[in-house]
């Protein structure tokens, strides 16, 4: 077994601590959200009904969406609770818009962020994307929610979801791996703990989970429990 001891470390890993140790809520969702959303907008029909619908509806309620958007990312830098109400206001008002599905995932975001995880459940849950990168972290989110809620099997079928839609991407498969094995462990499922841990050390190499462990010694951990 590896010199360093995984146990000593376990319970900074425990399912209570499970988001604080292995991601942060934002990390990878706070950057560019508008700029992947430009390009998820209706397909615009030809004739001029449309063009009319555009020009005096549509366009400017886009504008608007855009600018309400905007103005609460200027207006709640920093704070979490307010940040919450006005993205939630966003997101309800200008739903059927780019900028409202934006605000959907930045509203989950801060009530995550604020401990409302029932409520930040709700907006992931009405959240798509067909960008992997950004859909396969909403899905880590919400798995992080379930997680706080204690709904361990909900959190797994999310992070197993998660790891299907990032499509074998090097920065979200490994960690949601780790977030599985440390459910696993605490529900003493030591061989699935096992599988998530090989798959990692197996498929990408290069990944170490952070805590100055190494994954092989989380191996040797699950299968002396295994008795192997």
């Amino acid at each position: 077994m590896a010199s360093n001891n995984p146990q000593s470390q376990h319970d900074e890993t425990a399912i209570d601590n499970l988001n604080t140790h292995l991601t942060s809520a934002g990390e990878t969702l706070a950057s560019n959200k508008k700029y992947i959303f430009w390009g998820i907008g209706a397909v615009l029909a030809v004739g001029a009904f449309v063009i009319g619908y555009l020009c005096i509806f549509r366009n400017p309620r886009l504008n608007s969406s855009w600018e309400a958007y905007d103005k609460v990312e200027i207006t709640a830098l920093g704070n979490d609770s307010v940040a919450a109400a006005e993205y939630s206001r966003v997101a309800d008002k200008y739903s059927s818009t780019d900028a409202g599905k934006i605000a959907t995932l930045a509203a989950a975001e801060a009530l995550y962020n604020s401990g409302k995880y029932e409520e930040a459940i709700k907006y992931l849950n009405k959240f798509s994307s067909k960008d992997d990168v950004l859909e396969a972290n909403a899905i880590v989110l919400l798995g992080d929610c379930y997680v706080n809620v204690k709904k361990y099997d909900d959190a797994l079928n999310a992070f197993q979801k998660a790891v299907r839609s990032a499509n074998g991407n090097p920065q979200i498969v490994p960690r949601v791996l780790l977030k599985e094995a440390v459910i696993y462990d605490e529900q003493k499922k030591y061989d699935q703990a096992l599988k998530c841990y090989e798959m990692i050390r197996t498929d990408f190499p290069q990944f170490t989970p952070g805590n100055g462990i190494q994954i092989d010694a989380y191996i040797e951990r699950e299968k002396a429990r295994l008795g192997k």
